[in-house]
C-alpha cells in the first residue's frame, strides 16, 4: 500500500516523545490521542499510574495545540471512526494492542503500521543476534549493545578494560544512616492539567467506574519530554555518581535512594533510551561520575531494559502462563489490596507500603523482597505478573513478563536466568536496614522470631530439591539444608504459617 503522508498519526499513551511524532516524516502532521474508557477501566491499575498516563497524554495535546486531536470515547474504535480518515500508527507495545491495530487495519481505520522508534534496537537486529537460541543471557546481549551503539568503548574494547562493574555496585547501606547523602530526586510541579486529571479520577472513583489500587499522591515522575530531560540532567549531575555503589541497597526512610526515577518517562515513550545513555556516558568522560556508576546505569537501560523488550516478543503470547515450578497458591488479599499493615515483617510491609503510596519501589525490593516472598510461597506466577503490571506506575504489558515470569519467579525454567532468585533473611539484613527493627530475626529459622524469608528459603529449597541439586549454582544449598537438624520442625512450622 502506498504511504499516505497526510494521514494523521495515532499515538498510544506510551508513545509520547518527539522521537515518535516530531521526525522528518511526521513533523507537522495531525496527531490523534485517545482516552479509551474501556482501556482505562479494564484492570485495577494503581491510582497514580492512571494519573501519570492521563497527564502525559493531556500535556502532549496541550504542547501540540491545534495539531492535536484529543478524543475521549468508550473504545479506540469509536475514536478512530470519528477521525474520518485512516491513521498511521507505530507498533504498539503489547500483543493485545498489536492484534487490535491489525484488526483496525483490516477494517480500513489504520492505513499503515510502522516499527516502533521508542527503543534503541529493532526486532530484526535482535532476531539476527538471537538466532535459534533457546536460552538467553543478558550479559551476552549487553556486550553486543555496547559495541553496536559504541557506548563506553575504546575502539573494540570496553572503557576501563572490563564490561561489567557489578561487583563494585553491591555495597550495603551506610551504617547508621537514615538516608543517602545525595541530592533529592527531581520532582515535577503539578499544573492545571494535573488538577483536571485528579478531578476526573476523583469523579470516576466516586462513580465506581474505574477500579484502582493504591492511594492518590503528588505526581512524582516526569511525563513530558521536557520534564524527562530535566529529570535526566538532575540525576546525572547530582545522583549518578552515588547511584552505582548503593544500587542494590535499601534504606527504610529513603524510598528513592540514588535511583534515576526515569523508568516512567522511558516507559511512556517520553524519553528515548539513547538520550539517557549518552547523558550518562558524557558524565563519565567529563569526570563527574565514576565508571562503575555509569556502567551500571547503562547496563540497566541499554542492556536490561532493551533485553526485556525484545524477549517479551520472542517468548510469545503464552509466556505468562508458564509455571515450571508448579506454583498454585493464590495471591493473598493483603498482597492484592496493598495492605501493608497486615504484614509483620518490616521489609515486606515497607515494600507493600511503597507500592501503595507511590506505585514504585526500586529493583531490589521488587526482586529480593516482593518477588522473593512470592517465589518462596509459591504464588501463581500469572497472578504475580498481573499484580506487578497494574500496581506499579512503570508497569506495562511488555515490561513485566520477562522480569516476573522469567527472572523473579523462575516460571520459564531457566530460559532467561541461570538460577531461581531466592534468598534468606541474611541477604535482606546485609543490604537493608529493616531487620534491626523487625519482630523477626533473620538468623532464626524456627520459633516465634523465625524470619519468614530465612525459613521460607529452606522450605523452598526442600520443595524443589532436585532443581537446586542439579544446578551448580545452587547445589551447595541442598548440601547445607541436609545438615539442618531442625529441618522437620521448620517445614512443619512453615506449612502452617499465617503471619508474615
Amino acid at each position: 500500500m502506498p504511504q499516505d503522508r497526510s494521514a494523521p498519526l495515532w499515538l498510544f499513551a506510551d508513545q509520547l516523545g518527539p522521537h515518535v511524532w516530531d521526525t522528518d516524516e511526521f513533523a507537522g502532521r495531525e496527531v490523534v490521542l485517545v482516552e479509551s474508557e474501556r482501556a482505562l477501566a479494564r484492570k485495577p491499575f494503581h491510582r497514580q499510574k492512571l494519573h501519570l498516563v492521563l497527564s502525559g497524554m493531556r500535556h502532549l495535546a496541550d504542547e501540540l495545540g491545534d495539531r492535536a486531536t484529543y478524543l475521549r470515547t468508550g473504545t479506540y474504535r469509536e475514536a478512530l471512526e470519528k477521525v474520518g480518515h485512516p491513521v498511521v500508527v507505530h507498533q504498539p507495545t503489547s500483543f493485545p494492542a498489536s492484534d487490535m491495530v491489525r484488526r483496525f487495519r483490516s477494517d480500513g481505520l489504520v492505513s499503515e503500521i510502522r516499527p516502533t522508534p521508542a527503543f534503541a534496537l529493532g526486532k530484526d537486529e535482535f532476531d539476527e543476534w538471537a538466532g535459534d537460541r533457546d536460552t538467553f543471557r543478558m550479559e551476552d546481549f549487553y556486550r553486543t549493545q555496547r559495541e553496536r551503539f559504541d557506548v563506553l568503548m575504546e575502539g573494540t574494547e570496553p572503557v576501563g578494560g572490563k564490561w561489567n562493574y557489578d561487583h563494585d555496585n553491591r555495597e550495603s547501606p551506610p551504617k547508621g544512616a537514615g538516608t543517602l547523602d545525595v541530592r533529592a530526586p527531581w520532582q515535577p510541579r503539578e499544573d492545571e492539567i494535573d488538577d483536571r486529571v485528579r478531578a476526573d479520577l476523583d469523579r470516576a472513583a466516586k462513580a465506581g467506574t474505574r477500579p484502582t489500587v493504591g492511594v492518590d499522591g503528588p505526581r512524582r515522575f516526569a511525563v513530558t519530554h521536557g520534564e524527562a530531560t530535566t529529570a535526566l540532567r538532575h540525576f546525572v549531575r547530582h545522583r549518578l555518581d552515588t547511584f552505582g555503589p548503593y544500587e542494590d541497597a535499601v534504606l527504610a526512610q529513603d524510598w528513592a535512594m540514588a535511583h534515576s526515577l526515569l523508568s516512567v518517562p522511558l516507559n511512556l515513550g517520553a524519553l528515548h533510551p539513547l538520550e539517557a545513555v549518552r547523558a550518562a556516558e558524557r558524565a563519565y568522560h567529563d569526570g563527574t561520575a565514576r565508571l562503575s556508576s555509569v556502567e551500571g546505569f547503562v547496563r540497566q537501560v541499554l542492556g536490561w531494559r532493551e533485553f526485556v523488550w525484545q524477549l517479551y516478543w520472542r517468548f510469545g503470547r503464552g509466556y505468562t502462563r508458564r509455571n515450571h515450578l508448579r506454583a498454585r497458591t493464590p495471591l493473598p488479599d493483603w498482597w492484592s489490596d496493598l495492605d501493608a499493615d497486615a504484614v509483620t515483617a518490616r521489609c515486606l510491609s515497607s515494600a507493600l507500603a511503597d507500592v501503595r503510596d507511590r506505585g514504585w519501589t526500586h529493583h531490589i525490593p521488587r526482586l529480593m523482597i516482593l518477588g522473593n516472598h512470592a517465589l518462596q510461597r509459591g504464588y501463581t506466577p500469572a497472578e504475580v505478573n498481573a499484580w506487578f503490571a497494574t500496581a506499579f506506575v512503570d508497569g506495562f504489558a511488555w515490561v513485566m513478563p520477562p522480569n516476573v515470569i522469567g527472572m523473579s519467579q523462575y516460571a520459564d525454567g531457566g530460559a532467561m536466568v541461570t538460577k531461581p532468585y531466592s534468598s534468606g533473611g541474611a541477604y535482606i539484613d546485609r543490604m537493608t536496614d529493616f531487620c534491626s527493627g523487625c519482630a523477626f530475626d533473620p538468623k532464626v529459622r524456627v520459633g516465634e522470631r523465625a524470619c519468614p524469608f530465612t525459613a521460607g528459603y529452606w522450605q523452598f529449597v526442600h520443595r524443589h530439591r532436585e532443581l537446586h541439586a542439579s544446578n551448580h549454582r545452587t547445589a551447595r544449598a541442598v548440601a547445607t539444608m541436609d545438615r539442618l537438624r531442625d529441618l522437620d520442625a521448620l517445614l512443619e512450622q512453615e506449612s502452617a504459617r499465617e503471619e508474615y
